[in-house]
């Protein structure tokens, strides 16, 4: 993990600078199912391991939602803020689900901060690319452009 900002100007001096990989983190079937349960989306693609085997995928796989939640776990493997007053989440600004996320696969992330915009007050909105991967995909399974302001 790399301590990576104490003040705004930290960051605007750091656009472009990538962190990671993570750690893999395996996505198994209970994982998938208890995100299904939470959220009411039971589709046999995600939950039906017999009839996903047929499908396009040959398996079940991870929700789209339940790979972008991911963000939030790998995040603070990658990057940690110090000195802040707080820190708000605002949101995406872009996300896409280039590749399927397979149950019983291994994911894992990087991250770029892509730009540092100056807000109201001693303050910076920071939009971080995270590029979510699947072990042995050649495409990544999801890539989130987060949002977040930090408050010094």
């Amino acid at each position: 993990m790399t301590a990576l900002s104490r003040s705004a100007h930290e960051y605007q001096a750091a656009v472009g600078r990538s962190f990671g990989p993570t750690e893999w983190l395996l996505i198994d079937q209970a994982r998938v199912v208890a995100f299904a349960d939470a959220t009411d989306d039971h589709h046999w693609i995600h939950v039906d391991a017999a009839r996903s085997s047929k499908g396009p995928f040959g398996a079940t796989i991870a929700h789209g939602f339940l790979t972008l939640s991911l963000v939030n776990y790998f995040l603070p493997q990658l990057m940690r803020v110090e000195g802040t007053k707080h820190v708000l989440n605002y949101g995406c600004d872009r996300v896409r689900f280039p590749a399927a996320l397979r149950t019983g696969s291994r994911a894992r992330a990087r991250a770029e901060i892509v730009s540092v915009e100056d807000v109201a007050g001693d303050a910076v909105q920071v939009k971080i690319r995270v590029t979510v991967e699947a072990e042995g995909s050649d495409k990544p399974v999801c890539v989130a452009d987060t949002l977040s302001r930090f408050y010094f």
